[in-house]
């Protein structure tokens, strides 16, 4: 079959990105406008207090979820009108590093307590948090060629925290699925492009 005439190709995405988890309320890059672009590139960084979260074991996930519900009359057959009655949004992803900050992180807990030693003497204790202080956080995704961002302003990470312990060459991954809430702006999420191929 022919491409019909003025079918552009496709401007795809075809990579894991890189994965930043950072506080509640730290600011975004580009000094809060979400990147500082040339080149048709991302050049700003993930400033600090960001951390670069590291390999993944499969990539990342990213679901968006509206729900609507119509709206009838006895006089049509047909819905009058959709409402939207419900919306969430998640990102997902397996850590391949095994850290007990990683740890705390899927857990919603604060950063893992030394209990003695330093170095290779340390030993590290990570415990769930009490239900209900569970601690909130912001999560970014960068995509490896630099034009594409989504940053989470708020979020939490739920569900089963699953580890499969078995042989190598498999290894143990740290799922995350974290589900983005309405921070104070009443923004949850936002998405950013670089360069006008991507608009």
């Amino acid at each position: 079959m022919a491409v019909p005439t003025g079918t552009a190709t496709p401007v795809v995405l075809t990579d894991p990105g890189y994965l930043f988890w950072a506080p509640l309320l730290t600011a975004i890059p580009g000094a809060g406008t979400g990147g500082i672009v040339a080149g048709s590139l991302f050049t700003d960084s993930w400033a600090a207090p960001w951390v670069n979260l590291g390999a993944t074991v499969d990539g990342t996930t990213f679901e968006y979820e509206l729900t609507v519900q119509p709206i009838s009359v006895a006089e049509f057959l047909d819905p009058i009108k959709y409402v939207t009655t419900a919306r969430s949004s998640n990102i997902a992803f397996a850590l391949a590093s095994y850290t007990m900050t990683n740890l705390a992180r899927a857990l919603n807990g604060a950063a893992p307590t030394v209990v003695s030693g330093t170095g290779a003497t340390q030993l590290n204790r990570v415990r769930p948090p009490v239900p209900g202080a569970e601690i909130r956080s912001m999560i970014g995704w960068e995509s490896l060629d630099s034009t594409v961002r989504i940053i989470g302003y708020q979020a939490l990470s739920s569900g089963k925290v699953t580890m499969d312990l078995k042989k190598a060459p498999s290894f143990t991954g740290l799922p995350m699925a974290w589900n983005l809430e309405v921070p104070a702006s009443g923004i949850p999420i936002e998405f950013y492009s670089a360069g006008a191929s991507r608009a």
